[in-house]
């Protein structure tokens, strides 16, 4: 296979991790916004540590899709 369509299949993977971290971050954003008063407090901290870590992942992965895609620009 050649080192486009390789780089290219990487980017695709990517993407869908990509979607699969903002589908969740939404969802447990959502959830904590709507239940912070009925919640306890241990379970909303570790509801906002949950969504600042997928966000985080979120960004790293769109900072490697960002890098994949420059690469493609050399080949």
């Amino acid at each position: 296979m050649a080192k486009i369509d390789v780089t290219k299949e990487e980017i695709n993977y990517l993407k869908l991790w990509l979607g699969i971290a903002v589908v969740t971050d939404l969802s447990l954003f959502s959830w904590l916004v709507s239940s912070v008063g009925g919640a306890g407090v241990f379970l909303t901290v570790i509801a906002l540590a949950a969504t600042t870590g997928i966000t985080g992942f979120a960004f790293l992965v769109h900072r490697q899709i960002e890098k994949r895609i420059k690469d493609l620009e050399d080949l």
